[in-house]
């Protein structure tokens, strides 16, 4: 494969919302278009745009009802905006191990974790992998709680023919830069729940009353009556800009071969490990279809270190490895309690080494490979390098 990235379909779409010059009759309209087509693409009810996709994961905990002194379980291993959303909803973060041959948060850990404050679940399909979601959705059922699908790394991806995002209460999805299809900045959160769509759009939109399911701005009639009365409930000014919305409209359009392009570099870099008993890639069950945002794989090398194999695939040519995040709960705000003002709620939690061994084991092993290749022999050029680098470490 060989696609642009950003094609003319993006430039045409961002000019045309340009020159609406902002005005009320045509803003917005891209992104409402946006919001149909992912939809029809990801083959839910409803989805709603937002700024960006921390944006999405709080607005959809306060949508469910998650508040002061909540618990919400959620993985350590992945970026830390899935946690620090559930601080920005005043709620407690409480941590899950992950397996350790997907990476990914597992049912038994969830129950494991379960209290009478329990209120929430955010999975996160990691990499582009989604978890075991009929276990975790039995375990969600027998406990009352919500799920929020974390697929900000899972465009197209499955579990059992089912596409991320239509399994949990809600998905939320993310357009920033690195992912399978971007707006720059941008999310959209999912959901076949009417009650959900509706406060998903009000508290997005600074609570407007007049908001609905299908109208997601005031209109002039709303503002230049002196008796209308415009906050219905507190609510965020979480809304995607229709510039961003054209580009994201252009590039959802192009969902498929965007995901392709990317799932043929994983399956080729993935393939380049075959063999390797100390190159250990994320399992992908039979179940599933793996979207890959990344190719990961544990380094347990006898002899080299993670320096050490990434500064040599550097040295043959590599792009570069990058590394796991540190986990969400030995981070400094985590440590330190330094949630502004949240440190209240967090009395009696302790956040240090040893609260989910099976991700403070794989954390640092974990060696991630791009896969945002768009031209398909630029990742086969890296999978030689690769094979190359584990050549050299098989003969030390």
């Amino acid at each position: 494969m060989n696609i642009q990235r950003i094609s003319e379909l993006e430039r045409k779409y961002a000019l045309e919302s340009l020159d609406g010059q902002f005005e009320t009759h045509n803003n917005y309209r891209f992104v409402t278009r946006l919001e149909k087509t992912f939809a029809e693409k990801t083959g839910t009810k409803h989805a709603v745009a937002f700024v960006n996709g921390t944006a999405t994961l709080h607005t959809a905990l306060e949508a469910c009802g998650v508040g002061i002194g909540d618990e919400v379980i959620v993985p350590p291993l992945t970026m830390s905006s899935t946690s620090l959303a559930v601080l920005m909803a005043n709620a407690v973060p409480v941590f899950a191990d992950v397996d350790e041959k997907t990476f990914l948060i597992t049912a038994e850990e969830i129950e494991k974790k379960v209290t009478e404050k329990t209120k929430a679940v955010i999975i996160v399909s990691l990499y582009g992998l989604m978890p075991d979601m009929d276990a975790i959705m039995a375990v969600a059922k027998k406990y009352g709680l919500v799920v929020i699908e974390d697929d900000a790394q899972c465009f197209l991806g499955t579990y059992k023919g089912r596409k991320a995002g239509t399994i949990g209460d809600m998905g939320s999805f993310s357009f920033q830069a690195s992912k399978h299809i971007t707006s720059g900045e941008g999310g959209m959160v999912t959901t076949d729940n009417d009650d959900y769509a509706l406060q998903l759009r009000r508290i997005s939109g600074l609570g407007y009353g007049s908001i609905t399911m299908k109208k997601a701005r005031i209109t002039k009639d709303d503002i230049q009556d002196p008796a209308y009365e415009r906050h219905l409930e507190l609510g965020w000014n979480y809304r995607m800009s229709d510039v961003a919305g054209a580009v994201a409209l252009a590039q959802t359009e192009r969902m498929e071969e965007l995901v392709a392009c990317r799932m043929e570099a994983g399956r080729i870099l993935e393939g380049a490990m075959e063999g390797c008993e100390w190159l250990i890639p994320q399992y992908t069950p039979s179940e599933c279809v793996h979207a890959y945002w990344a190719v990961t794989a544990r380094i347990v090398h006898p002899k080299a270190s993670w320096y050490d194999f990434r500064r040599k695939f550097m040295e043959l040519g590599g792009d570069g490895i990058y590394a796991a995040w540190k986990l969400s709960y030995l981070e400094p705000a985590f440590r330190n309690k330094s949630f502004l003002g949240r440190e209240k709620l967090m009395e009696g939690y302790t956040y240090e080494e040893g609260l989910c061994p099976v991700a403070e084991m794989l954390q640092p092993q974990l060696l991630q490979f791009k896969t945002n290749y768009w031209d398909t022999a630029e990742a086969e050029a890296q999978a030689e390098i690769l094979k190359k680098t584990i050549r050299y470490f098989d003969g030390i």
